[in-house]
Parts: structure tokens; C-alpha cells; sequence
């Protein structure tokens, strides 16, 4: 009998040492956006993974930046197992070194994705989209009753002090200038006749932040100007004067990415989250929610979400302007620098 407490203790540390591997396939780790964009992931994506396999999600939030960051520092031990972060930061990323390879044996959707949508290098899959999105034009309705047609017209002069475009400071600003050295046919490589037509808008502001964008069209501070089809979206959902167009020029556009993070500690089920993902259900759903172009095959929605989508309702990916973002990234300094001191400054 004196051995009892003994024998129980053991008994405990033995049953405690069986349940841990279990505890720990009790959750799948993914870091995601905040927001509506966090509820979308979690209804479309999540849930159906946690029904599939009776794994929980557990959601570390932030922006695609905070997200590497995280995964910098937890190179050696990392704790989150998939990670979904944007165009130009998923590049960062594998640059990093922190990204597996995502192979179609671990994901068999891989087969039904769009091939814009799957990023490759030398080491294989980095990333897979999930959904596109677009900076279009919007504009308040009751101040501009015809939708515009071109991005040219933000250089109205009935527009002045009523604009806004994205600074620098938004992971838009960068892109949105490769876009206009684009539609504006400037030499290659030479970014002067963009700032030269920037310094002509008359803004009411230059945009930080996406939240800032959609302030400022709630307030009635900008009357037209850019911002993310899933921006403009969410302020016409909610009763707001707000119109949103492609322009004839087109739209600048990128996508939500999927990564396997590399040592995932669960990885079999990380390539299964990244699987439900792909499927047609998730990928309409992610589309009903958040108007994300489907980056998936065979995907049907409804007409009403369809005119919402980031290439409008008759368009496809094939309309949208993807970025190198190779290149994009090798610029952002320098333009950046060049922002700051011809128009910040102004």
C-alpha cells in the first residue's frame, strides 16, 4: 500500500505522456486576416476542415507583414502550421526561407486551381491563391450619378479636393503605381512621368490604409478615387451612396495566398486545411462573403455576386493586371523614397 501514491503517479505521468500527442493534433495553428476577412476564412474554409476531420482551428490574426514577421521568428520552432498572406509578402516569405513546398500528393485540389493562382520557383510550390481582388474605381453615387469609365478621369476638374488614391504606406500605393506606369505607357523602368501626373491631381487625401479609404467615403471627404472592390462592397452593403466600376483600362489586382509553413508541426493536416480551401464550396464561399475572384475551377455564383467580383460581372482572371512582384519589391525602396519627397512633401 505504500507504493500506491507511486503507482498512481506513475500511472498519471504514463497517461499524460499518451494523451499529449493527441492533445497536440487537437488544433491546426493559421494565421489569417482580421476582420471580415477572418470571419470569411473561418465559415468558408475552417469550419468545413473542423466538420471534415474533428480538428479544431486555432486563428493567430494580423496583416500578411506581422504574419511574417511571426514566422521569421519562429524559424527554428515554429508554431503556426499554415499561413495565408498577400501577394508581394508571399514572396518575402519564401525568400525568407520559412515556406514548404506545396505538393499535389499533400493537396490533390491543386489539380482543379487555376494555374495563375499556383506560385512556383525552383524549390517547387510556394504558394497557392485563394481568391482575387481588385483596386477598382469608386465613387459616390449621388455626387457622380454615371459610373466613370476611366482612371483618367480622377484628373477631372470638377473632381479637385474630392480624390483619393493609395499612399505608399497601403500595400496598395507601390503596386497601384506599377499599374498606372502601365496604362499610361511610360518608357520601361522610368517612374518620372507617373509622379509627374500625380503631382497634378488635386486629392482630398492620400489613402494609408484601406480602412482610411472607406472612412473617407463614408465621411463624403473623397467622391471617387481607388479602393479594393471588397472595400467598396462592404460600404454599399451598408446602405451607403457608393458605386464601384472597372475603368476601360482595366484593374491592378492581386490575391489572398496559402503557404505550408515550413517544419509545420502538424503537417498532414496543414496540407488538408490548405486542401478544403481549394474545393468549389469553399472557393464560392469566399466569393458570396468577401467577392474574391475564385481561384478555383468550375466555380458557379450568382448573378448578384458576380457584378461584384474584382473583373466585374462579364470579365475573368484573365482581364485583371497581375503583378510581377519580383519586381515589384526590387522598386518599392526607391519609389517609395521618390514618393516621399516629390509628393509627401508637396
Amino acid at each position: 500500500m505504500a507504493r500506491l501514491p507511486g503507482l498512481v503517479t506513475a500511472s498519471a505521468l504514463a497517461l499524460a505522456a499518451a494523451i499529449a500527442p493527441a492533445s497536440a493534433q487537437d488544433a491546426l495553428h493559421v494565421a489569417w486576416y482580421g476582420g471580415n476577412w477572418g470571419d470569411a476564412f473561418k465559415a468558408c474554409v475552417a469550419d468545413p476542415f473542423t466538420k471534415a476531420t474533428g480538428i479544431n482551428v486555432v486563428p493567430e490574426v494580423g496583416t500578411s507583414t506581422v504574419t511574417l514577421s511571426k514566422l521569421q521568428q519562429q524559424k527554428d520552432a515554429p508554431t503556426i502550421d499554415v499561413a495565408w498572406m498577400d501577394g508581394g509578402v508571399s514572396e518575402l516569405a519564401e525568400a525568407a526561407g520559412v515556406l514548404e513546398p506545396i505538393t499535389e500528393s499533400g493537396v490533390p485540389n491543386l489539380a482543379n486551381t487555376l494555374p495563375q493562382a499556383i506560385y512556383t520557383n525552383a524549390n517547387g510550390i510556394y504558394a497557392v491563391g485563394t481568391g482575387y481582388y481588385s483596386l477598382g474605381l469608386t465613387y459616390n453615387t449621388k455626387e457622380i450619378p454615371q459610373a466613370p469609365t476611366s482612371w483618367n478621369d480622377l484628373w477631372k476638374p470638377e473632381y479637385a479636393d474630392a480624390v483619393t488614391i493609395p499612399s505608399p504606406a497601403n500595400s496598395s500605393g507601390v503596386p497601384f503605381l506599377f499599374f498606372l506606369h502601365k496604362i499610361w505607357n511610360a518608357p520601361a523602368g522610368d517612374f518620372a512621368p507617373v509622379f509627374a501626373k500625380i503631382k497634378e491631381l488635386k486629392p482630398a487625401l492620400f489613402f494609408d490604409s484601406s480602412g482610411a479609404a472607406s472612412n473617407a467615403f463614408q465621411s463624403g471627404e473623397a467622391a471617387i478615387g481607388a479602393h479594393f472592390n471588397v472595400g467598396a462592397f462592404d460600404l454599399i452593403a451598408k446602405g451607403l451612396p457608393i458605386g464601384f466600376t472597372v475603368p476601360k483600362e482595366g484593374v491592378w489586382a492581386t490575391d489572398a495566398r496559402l503557404h505550408l509553413v515550413k517544419n509545420a508541426p502538424r503537417k498532414e493536416l496543414a496540407q488538408k486545411f490548405i486542401d478544403t480551401a481549394l474545393t468549389p464550396a469553399a472557393s464560392q464561399c469566399l466569393a458570396d462573403k468577401l467577392f474574391l475572384g475564385p481561384s478555383v475551377k468550375d466555380v458557379t455564383v450568382s448573378a448578384e455576386t458576380a457584378r461584384k467580383l474584382p473583373w466585374g460581372e462579364k470579365g475573368s482572371v484573365e482581364s485583371l493586371y497581375l503583378l510581377n512582384w519580383t519586381d515589384v519589391n526590387a522598386r518599392r525602396a526607391e519609389l517609395v523614397d521618390t514618393w516621399n519627397r516629390e509628393i509627401a512633401r508637396k
